[in-house]
């Protein structure tokens, strides 16, 4: 379940990174494009295994999903807050934010049926 989680961790702070880091301030164009296709490898072998370690760990294709989208969800504000100042603060974002503590929790602690 940790190479699961850390991989998807891993995984979105670099889609996080290959998508947004043009908007972040003085980004160079050409850089973040660049960023974006020397990241795409490696983003694609941290998904692939990532999914492999889930799949393993909870069982099912759905569990892989759900997770790895309340992982995306916790990864994703923080870093946007960081880099570009959005905050995550606000009453819809925080309760998006819990959910997905809540769907991991569920995938990480729930016994198999």
């Amino acid at each position: 379940m940790f190479l699961f989680f850390l991989t998807f961790f891993l995984m979105n702070v670099c889609v996080w990174t290959a998508t947004n880091y043009q908007l972040t301030q003085n980004a160079d164009p050409v850089l973040a494009l660049t960023l974006s296709v020397v990241l795409a490898i490696p983003i694609s072998l941290l998904a692939f295994y990532g999914t492999r370690y889930g799949y393993d760990a909870v069982g099912s294709a759905w569990g892989v999903r759900l997770s790895a989208f309340a992982i995306s969800y916790t990864v994703f504000p923080f870093l946007t807050f960081f880099f570009l100042g959005e905050s995550p603060f606000d009453l819809k974002t925080m309760l998006c934010i819990a959910l997905s503590f809540a769907i991991v929790g569920i995938q990480a602690l729930w016994p198999n049926s």
